[in-house]
C-alpha cells in the first residue's frame, strides 16, 4: 500500500466491513466446530458407560453366565446403531410436513440422508444405547438370545425415539406442554410452535391477551427418555421372563408340587443349616466377583458427568460452560447423598456395610439428578440426592415383596430414579412448588402446580408407551417358548451351552462342564447359596451325573443331590 497516496474514506469502509464480515464468519464457523467437538467429546465418555454396564452386570452374575452377559452388552451397542441409524433418527428427529403428525413422530431423513448435524445424531445414538442396555441386567442369566436381539432393537429404533420427538422437540406434544386457558382443539391444531427445548425452564411464558404462563416437559438429561423408559420395560421383562431358578425357593417348592398319574408327588426340599426343614422365601444369589462389579459402577458414575453435562448440546454461547459445570456438581452431589443415606440406612437395619448396593444407590441419585440438574441450586442436590437413595431403598424392597427377581436392580435404579427425578424437577427447581412457598412473588404456586401435574402426565405417558410397545413382543417370544432358555441350560450356564466360550477354566464352575474325570456338585451352589451352609457334598463320575441329571429336570438341583445322597449312602 502506498503511504503517498491519500486514504479513500469509502474504500476504507468497504475494507472494515469485508474484514469484520470475515470476522464473523470466522467466529461461527469456529463456534459450530467448538459445539460439536464438546458434543463428541462428551459422546465417547457416555459410550464409555457401555463398559461400565459390562463390567457391573458382569460382576453381579454368576461366572457360568459372565461370557453371555458381556457379549450382550457388546452387541447392543452394535444394534443400537443400526436401529438408530435406519430408524430412530427419522423417527425422532426427521421433519414432519404434517404440522398435526408432527406433533408425535418424525418422518423424513430415514438412514440419515439429507442429515447435517451429525454430532447431534452421534450424541443421541449414545442415550438410545443407554436406554436398552438397562434391560439386560434385569433378564440376566436366563434370557433367550432372540429375546435380547428383540427389545435392542425395538427399543432404539423405534420406543425411544419417539418419546424424544414428544418431549424434545419444538413440536412434540410434550414439550408444547399444556395451557388451561386453552381447549384441546386448541392445542392440538394451534399453528405456532413453541421453541422449547430440554433445557428450557420449566414454566414458559407467553406474552398475549389470553395467556399468561404455559407448561412444558422438564428432563434436561433423560430421566424419563431414558431411565425411566428402561426401568419400565425392566419391571416388564422381568415379570414375563420369571425368576432365575433357586431365587424364591419356598414359592419354587409350591409350584412343584404337581400330580403324576394321579397321585400327588411331593418333593421333599434340601434343608438348610439353622432352619426347621423350611425352604427360604428368598434365597440370595451372589454375583461372582465384587471388584468387577465395583469397577463397573465407578464407570458409570465417571460417565454420568458427562451424560448429563453433555446434554446442553453446545458449549460456545457465553455461560454455557457455566451451566456444565453446575450440571456436574448437582450430578455427583446427588449420587453422593443417594449413597451414604442409603448407606446408612441399610447399616441401620442389616448391620452391614455394602459396597454393591451403594453404588446403586448412587447410581439411581444420579439418575435422579438428571431432569432438573441445570436449574436446580446446589443445595437442593441434597434433597434430590437422599430422597433418590430411599427411592431406591423402596422400590427394591417392592420387587422383593412381589417375589420380582432383577439381578442388577434395573428397576429400582433407573424406574426409581428416573421417577423421581421427573418430580423432583417440579419441586426444586429455580420455579419449583418449593420455592413458590419460599418467594411466592418470585414463583406463583398455581403455576408451579399446573408444571407438577403436566410433569406427571408427561411420567405416565412416558410409562405407558414403553409398556405398549414391548409387553406385545415379550409376549409373542413368550408363546414361541424364545423368552427364556431352557431349565438345563439356566442351571449348567449359558456360556459354555449357547456361546462356547467360559469366561473362566470350566473346573471352577461345579455343574457338570468339568473337563476332568469327576464333578462336584454342591447342594445350594447353583441357587446361589454359600458353601458355609452347606454340611454335605457329594461326589459322582462325569459320565455318570451327565446321563442321571438331565432326567430329572423337573427337580431341583437341591433335591436331586439330596436324593442320591441318600441312595449313595444306602449302597453297601
Amino acid at each position: 500500500m502506498n503511504t503517498s497516496e491519500p486514504l479513500n474514506p469509502a474504500n476504507l469502509s468497504e475494507e472494515i466491513n469485508e474484514l469484520k464480515r470475515i470476522l464473523d464468519e470466522l467466529k461461527l464457523n469456529t463456534n459450530d466446530n467448538n459445539d460439536a467437538f464438546f458434543s463428541c467429546a462428551m459422546a465417547l465418555i457416555i459410550f464409555l458407560m457401555q463398559c461400565g454396564f459390562a463390567f457391573l452386570e458382569a460382576g453381579a452374575v454368576r461366572s457360568k453366565n459372565c461370557t453371555n452377559i458381556l457379549i450382550k452388552n457388546v452387541l447392543d451397542s452394535l444394534l443400537g446403531i443400526l436401529g438408530y441409524w435406519a430408524i430412530g433418527w427419522a423417527l425422532a428427529y426427521g421433519p414432519n410436513s404434517n404440522n398435526f403428525l408432527d406433533h408425535f413422530f418424525g418422518f423424513s431423513q430415514f438412514f440419515v440422508i439429507g442429515l447435517q448435524n451429525y454430532a447431534k445424531f452421534f450424541f443421541q445414538f449414545v442415550f438410545a444405547a443407554t436406554a436398552a442396555t438397562i434391560i439386560s441386567g434385569a433378564v440376566a442369566e436366563r434370557a433367550e438370545f432372540a429375546c435380547f436381539l428383540t427389545y435392542s432393537l425395538l427399543i432404539t429404533s423405534f420406543c425411544y425415539p419417539i418419546l424424544t420427538h414428544w418431549g424434545w422437540t419444538p413440536n412434540g406434544w410434550m414439550a408444547r406442554g399444556f395451557d388451561p386457558s386453552l381447549g384441546l382443539e386448541q392445542h392440538l391444531f394451534e399453528n405456532n410452535t413453541l421453541n422449547n427445548n430440554s433445557s428450557e425452564t420449566n414454566i414458559t411464558t407467553i406474552t398475549n391477551t389470553t395467556t399468561t404462563f404455559r407448561t412444558t416437559y422438564v428432563d434436561f438429561a433423560g430421566s424419563g427418555m431414558v431411565h425411566l423408559c428402561g426401568g419400565t420395560i425392566s419391571l416388564i421383562a422381568a415379570l414375563l421372563i420369571g425368576p432365575r431358578i433357586g431365587r424364591f425357593p419356598e414359592k419354587e417348592a409350591r409350584q412343584k408340587n404337581k400330580v403324576k398319574k394321579g397321585k400327588q408327588q411331593r418333593i421333599t426340599p434340601l434343608r438348610n443349616v439353622g432352619t426347621e426343614g423350611k425352604l427360604p422365601k428368598i434365597a440370595e444369589i451372589k454375583g461372582h466377583s465384587v471388584p468387577f462389579a465395583s469397577l463397573g459402577g465407578f464407570i458409570l458414575m465417571f460417565g454420568f458427568l458427562a451424560f448429563n453435562g453433555g446434554s446442553t448440546g453446545e458449549i460456545s454461547t457465553k455461560g454455557v460452560g457455566q451451566i456444565v459445570v453446575k450440571v456436574m456438581v448437582n450430578t455427583i452431589l446427588c449420587g453422593a447423598f443417594a449413597a451414604l443415606s442409603y448407606l446408612f440406612v441399610h447399616f441401620i437395619r442389616k448391620g452391614k456395610w455394602t459396597i454393591l448396593l451403594t453404588i446403586n444407590a448412587c447410581l439411581t441419585g444420579m439418575v435422579s439428578a438428571c431432569a432438573g440438574c441445570d436449574k436446580m441450586p446446589v443445595w437442593t442436590s441434597a434433597i434430590t440426592g437422599s430422597i433418590a437413595g430411599m427411592a431406591y431403598l423402596a422400590f427394591s424392597e417392592l420387587c422383593l415383596i412381589m417375589r420380582i427377581d432383577d439381578p442388577l436392580d434395573a428397576f429400582a435404579v433407573h424406574f426409581g430414579g428416573g421417577l423421581w427425578g421427573l418430580i423432583s424437577a417440579c419441586l426444586v427447581t429455580e420455579k419449583g412448588l418449593l420455592f413458590s412457598l419460599i418467594d411466592s412473588e418470585k414463583v406463583k404456586f398455581d403455576e408451579a402446580l399446573w408444571q407438577l401435574c403436566w410433569q406427571s402426565v408427561c411420567a405416565v405417558a412416558i410409562i405407558v408407551w414403553s409398556a405398549l410397545v414391548l409387553t406385545p413382543a415379550f409376549l409373542i417370544l413368550k408363546a414361541f417358548g424364545k423368552i427364556r432358555v431352557p431349565r438345563e441350560v439356566e442351571i449348567r450356564g449359558l456360556d459354555r451351552f449357547k456361546h462356547g466360550e467360559a469366561a473362566y477354566p470350566l473346573t471352577a464352575y461345579g455343574h457338570g462342564w468339568g473337563d476332568g474325570t469327576e464333578f462336584v456338585i454342591t447342594p445350594l451352589q447353583d441357587v446361589g447359596g454359600d458353601a458355609v451352609n452347606v454340611t454335605t457334598m457329594m461326589r459322582l463320575t462325569r459320565e455318570r451325573g451327565i446321563q442321571q441329571y438331565p432326567h430329572q429336570q423337573f427337580e431341583h438341583p437341591e433335591h436331586f443331590v439330596h436324593r442320591r445322597q441318600k441312595q449313595t449312602s444306602a449302597t453297601p
